[in-house]
């Protein structure tokens, strides 16, 4: 049985299964991507709800796993050479269990850095993007007088998924025909746009049919349906 006890993180959260990798998280859009892709890929895992509302995030435990204090985080006991890994960064993970497993990646190099490539501009656009248009549109952004800065996120979120849908024109997934990490990476977050943040009427959602017709193919997967109430809140 492998010994995890000198990972800080796991006198907080300790692991009941010890053999298992262990996922640190929140039903985020960044969160689930990893619980999607354990789910997809059929390796066993343990979970642990990392409670913003308690500031679980902040504690010395945690940053102890996730120096930047977000989630999502893992620890796998059997990382490379058969030794525990703590990754932190939700593109990092989605790379290391693709290659772990084999699986959601292409193993032919040029195709593999177009999907990297995508995934990259999840990470570097859309995620920080939408994020930034969600505070706007929800949170205390709603309230500011001033309406350029919401409005520059807005065109900039319009931007995004007008370079995704006409990428999407005759694909069925970003990589064509093979459904992958970057897929896993992208989609959480449009689905997340438009419904938590409800900022589809903002960014025209409707004008995207492209980007429409695959988040409905990706959130009708049964993996998917499962990995997004993954944690449960508590």
């Amino acid at each position: 049985m492998p010994d995890l006890s000198a990972f800080p993180i796991t006198r907080k959260w300790p692991a009941t299964q010890p053999d298992r990798l262990q996922l640190y998280s929140l039903p985020t859009p960044n969160g689930v991507k990893v619980s999607i892709m354990l789910e997809e890929i059929g390796l066993p895992y343990e979970v642990h709800l990392v409670s913003f509302e308690k500031n679980d995030q902040l504690t010395p435990e945690f940053l102890s796993l996730s120096p930047n204090n977000k989630i999502p985080a893992i620890l796998d006991p059997d990382g490379p050479g058969g030794k525990p890994l703590a990754l932190f960064e939700s593109g990092a993970i989605l790379i290391y269990l693709a290659e772990k497993t084999g699986q959601l990646l292409p193993s032919d190099p040029a195709a593999r850095y177009q999907a990297i490539q995508w995934l990259m501009f999840q990470m570097g656009g859309i995620g920080p993007m939408f994020g930034q248009l969600g505070f706007f549109a929800k949170f205390a952004g709603k309230d500011f007088e001033d309406k350029r800065p919401r409005d520059r996120y807005v065109a900039e979120s319009r931007r995004l998924l007008g370079v995704l849908d006409k990428h999407l024109e005759g694909r069925q997934w970003i990589m064509g025909d093979d459904y992958g990490i970057a897929d896993i990476a992208t989609f959480p977050w449009i689905r997340n746009l438009i419904g938590f943040y409800g900022a589809g009427e903002l960014v025209e959602f409707d004008n995207f049919t492209n980007v429409a017709r695959v988040l409905q193919r990706f959130v009708e997967r049964p993996a998917v349906i499962r990995g997004l109430d993954i944690p449960k809140r508590g």
